[in-house]
C-alpha cells in the first residue's frame, strides 16, 4: 500500500463539484481484478492520464454500502441463474463526503448500467415514505419486501478525465447480519465508467500491456457467496478461484 499511497500523489487533484460533468449515471462498466502488487505498475503508467478526487486533502475514500434482497435473495438468484434485466438495491455512505444515498442500479440486456440514487439522510434500516415512493417507482420491488442482506466496506481511489471516470476499489471486507466475514485484503477491483465502450481507452490499454483482462465482478454476489455458504454459488466458482490466485 505505501507504494500505491506514494504514486496516487503524483496525479493532478479534481475536486468533487469539478467531476460532477463526467457522472455517467448511464453507462457502460468493464471491470477489471488484478493485485496491489500490480496496480502500482498500472497507476505508474497512469501518471499524466488522469486527474484524482480529493477530498479535504484524502485521495483514498472509505465507502460503506448496505446492500438490501428479497427474504429469499430474488436479486442474487437473479445474477446467479444469468438473467438480464437485473437490479441491486444499496444504500451507499460516501463517508470523506459524509454523503449517504439510497441507489438503484439497473443492469439491462444491452449490458448498460443505469443507477439512480436519492439522498438518504438517516442510516435506519427501513424506509421513509420517499424512499418507499423511489423504490416503486425505480424498481419492481416493494420496500416492505427488502430487508439488508450484506455489509461491505472499502477504499477507493477514483481517476477522471473529460470522457471516462475508473474507481479503483480494495480493502474489501464483507459481513452479514450474524457477524460472517469475508476479506479480500490483497485484491484490488478497477472499474472503467464510459458512456460508451472504446478500447481506446488509456486506461483499458495500460490494463492490456499489464495482461489484466477484463472480469465481471459483483461485490454484493461474491460477498453473499461468501457469507451465506449455502445459497448456489455456481456462476461465481470461477471469479471465487481467481481471487484467490490473485490474493496468494
Amino acid at each position: 500500500m505505501v507504494a500505491v499511497e506514494n504514486l496516487i500523489n503524483q496525479f493532478h487533484p479534481i475536486s468533487l463539484k469539478e467531476m460532477d460533468g463526467v457522472k455517467l449515471l448511464d453507462r457502460v462498466d468493464t471491470k477489471y481484478v488484478c493485485s496491489l502488487f500490480k496496480l502500482s505498475d498500472i497507476l505508474r503508467d497512469l501518471i499524466g492520464e488522469y486527474n484524482i478526487l480529493e477530498i479535504n486533502d484524502r485521495r483514498i475514500m472509505s465507502y460503506q454500502t448496505k446492500y438490501y434482497d428479497t427474504a429469499n435473495f430474488k436479486m442474487y438468484h437473479d445474477h446467479q441463474n444469468g438473467k438480464l434485466n437485473r437490479y441491486k438495491v444499496r444504500e451507499r455512505e460516501y463517508i470523506n463526503s459524509e454523503l449517504n444515498f439510497l441507489e438503484v442500479k439497473f443492469k439491462n440486456n444491452k449490458s448498460r448500467t443505469l443507477k439512480t440514487r436519492i439522498v438518504k439522510s438517516e442510516k435506519l434500516n427501513w424506509f421513509n415514505n420517499s424512499e418507499i415512493d423511489f423504490l416503486d417507482c425505480k424498481s419492481p420491488f416493494s420496500s416492505e419486501d427488502l430487508e439488508v442482506k450484506l455489509l461491505n466496506t472499502f477504499q477507493r481511489i477514483t481517476l477522471s478525465n473529460q470522457i471516462e471516470r475508473v474507481t479503483i476499489d480494495f480493502g474489501l471486507e464483507f459481513k452479514n447480519s450474524k457477524g460472517d466475514n469475508g476479506l479480500f485484503p490483497s485484491l484490488a477491483i478497477i472499474e472503467v465508467k464510459q458512456s460508451k465502450f472504446s478500447i481506446n481507452s488509456e486506461v483499458i490499454k495500460v490494463l492490456k500491456k499489464h495482461q489484466v483482462r477484463p472480469c465481471s465482478f459483483s461485490k454484493y454476489c461474491i460477498g453473499t457467496t461468501l457469507v451465506y455458504p449455502h445459497l448456489k454459488s455456481n456462476r461465481f466458482k470461477s471469479k471465487i478461484l481467481l481471487i484467490n490466485k490473485l490474493s496468494a
